[in-house]
């Protein structure tokens, strides 16, 4: 369905004759494409959602270096990325939604301290999945665990 999605969007990109629209999905299909060679697998929707935000944290990443270089036309062309690939993952959960999953995960692992982060943070990537990134999962829990 979301490749289908993909090759659609794509379609259309080239149509409009937009390059970077084009370029952004041709990249993304890629990356699906490695996978699904290196693995010898056919990913389904949550796996390509998971390969999507994987390439829009990278893009998010490349942001503060780029501005950093003084490189604002290459800031604003990574933006526009990320918008293109935004209409794929699911709706991006709010601070106060993710601290409430991360308590409830708190309260369900009986975690005390910082020690025991990494259950808490396998959980909640599991509950969450790409509707947050992980950083600011990571930030949460710490929050409430140190």
């Amino acid at each position: 369905m979301l490749k289908e999605n993909l090759m659609n969007d794509l379609k259309s990109a080239m149509k409009e004759k937009n390059e970077l629209k084009k370029n952004t999905i041709q990249m993304v299909r890629a990356a699906i494409l490695q996978i699904e060679k290196d693995k010898q697998i056919e990913l389904d929707d949550s796996k390509i959602i998971d390969v999507i935000a994987k390439e829009v944290k990278k893009r998010n990443d490349s942001i503060s270096d780029y501005e950093k270089g003084g490189r604002a036309d290459l800031v604003n062309q990574i933006k526009e990325e990320i918008e293109y690939l935004k209409v794929y993952l699911p709706k991006q959960l709010s601070i106060e939604e993710v601290e409430k999953i991360v308590k409830d995960i708190i309260e369900e692992t009986q975690a005390k301290d910082i020690k025991d982060m990494g259950k808490v943070m396998k959980a909640a990537k599991e509950k969450i999945g790409a509707s947050s990134d992980g950083k600011t999962i990571n930030e949460i829990v710490k929050k409430f665990l140190s």
